[in-house]
């Protein structure tokens, strides 16, 4: 039994990089606080959905050119100094929000300008310790260190938006602003305790050439190229996180409270994954264990889907009326989705940083951000504008049947990929 508990060797290995995950993981809660903080605070301001919308909107381009161009600081400089650099631009963002919100000077401007500083911080940040964690702990245990990741996540959309609601009731947004900016420091400590980190091998300067250099290396680095291709189908056809608000009025019943715990149970889903991951993180065919953890997340979102057809032929529903028997099924269907997501990150995580040659891995990893940051939103255009064409349980439904072909499909068209040895990393 305890064979398959998470792997914590790492903690054992490096404690620079027992510093840096527990700055990350302080941070990051930190983090989730002020982003659904920010979203409270503009509802309070306009009374419109679509400007508390905007807020994800303001922030995803500064976090995907940041996150290219922050790759490319990674690979050029020391990144242990490029990763203090992104700190202290998301740390002074949450200075400039607290200290505006206290003085009753803040504007839905100034949350959205802040917002999309603070994407753009977090995301070099993202990249550049990605990036480092390579060098802090032997290869063998990156797949333990990526389960621990998984923990860290969990606890962020776990406890963060729950937390957040409960202080701006009880405390107010200035306070909960100010919570960040203190949870922020634990990232410094973290980072502060880390040696020098210059790329190895040969260095390109940031700019075109660095770019082209680096999509030159993913034209060749062919299950890096897949990995990308397989999460980005996943996301695109099975992320109906854009349907929750309405399941809880329309179909499920509950409201907001339905809508939370569905977000929470994904959340659940990752935490408990990456707690048993003990086994997990030792199986070394990497290739075929994305591929079975994809299918398996296509499958929970199909079931969740059939969870909700159900719930259509039922007797209508309303916010303060509940079905609590189909609300558990699709929370167990989520978390479904988020253990085998969470075990996919495991092995595409430990793909990247153990395959691609340190000198190119900080781009490699900003890519990676735009992936995982692009797909999710894709999703929400493709479940928002089918279920408004159809039904609300017909997207999960297709999307997640869709899911489970494509990647067999792919897979078996990549023989290379399918037998990806982690034992001997080939991009």
């Amino acid at each position: 039994m305890f064979n398959a508990l998470i792997d914590l060797r790492p903690f054992r290995a490096s404690k620079a990089f027992t510093k840096m995950w527990i700055g990350s993981t302080l941070s990051g809660l930190g983090g989730q606080l002020t982003l659904v903080t920010v979203m409270l605070h503009v509802f309070e301001l306009t009374a419109s959905t679509f400007a508390v919308a905007m807020v994800a909107v303001s922030g995803l381009i500064p976090m995907i050119l940041a996150g290219l161009y922050g790759g490319m600081l990674a690979d050029a400089f020391d990144r242990r100094k490029v990763a203090l650099i992104a700190a202290v631009i998301t740390f002074a963002s949450t200075v400039v929000l607290a200290s505006l919100t206290w003085a009753e000077l803040e504007t839905i401007w100034w949350l959205y300008g802040l917002s999309a500083v603070n994407a753009a911080g977090n995301s070099v940040g993202m990249a550049t310790r990605s990036a480092i964690i390579p060098r802090l702990i032997p290869r063998e245990l990156l797949a333990s260190a990526s389960a621990l990741n998984g923990i860290t996540i969990g606890v962020m959309v776990m406890v963060g938006p729950a937390l957040a609601g409960v202080l701006v009731a009880t405390t107010g947004y200035g306070w909960t602003y100010s919570i960040d900016v203190v949870l922020m420091l634990a990232m410094f400590m973290g980072l502060w305790a880390l040696p020098p980190l210059r790329p190895e091998g040969t260095i390109v300067r940031p700019g075109l050439e660095s770019l082209v250099d680096g999509w030159r290396f993913l034209q060749r680095a062919r299950n890096i190229r897949m990995q990308y291709i397989l999460d980005i189908i996943a996301m695109t056809f099975g992320q109906p996180l854009a349907l929750y608000p309405a399941l809880g009025t329309l179909l499920l019943g509950g409201g907001a409270v339905t809508t939370g715990a569905l977000t929470a149970a994904v959340a659940a889903g990752t935490f408990l994954s990456s707690l048993f991951s003990g086994r997990i993180v030792r199986y070394r065919w990497h290739g075929r264990g994305i591929q079975r953890a994809i299918q398996a997340y296509g499958a929970s979102i199909l079931v969740f889907g059939a969870v909700l057809l159900i719930g259509a032929w039922l007797p209508p529903v309303s916010e303060t009326t509940a079905n609590l028997g189909l609300i558990i099924a699709a929370c167990i269907a989520l978390a479904a989705s988020g253990a085998s997501d969470n075990v996919s990150s495991i092995y595409r995580s430990t793909m990247m940083q153990s395959s691609v040659p340190d000198s190119i891995r900080g781009r490699l990893q900003g890519i990676f951000i735009i992936v995982v940051a692009g797909g999710p939103r894709i999703g929400a255009l493709y479940a928002g504008t089918l279920a408004t064409l159809t039904s609300l349980w017909f997207p999960p439904l297709l999307g997640g049947f869709v899911v489970i072909v494509l990647v067999a499909m792919l897979v078996r068209l990549t023989p290379r990929f399918r037998d990806y040895d982690a034992e001997n990393p080939e991009p």
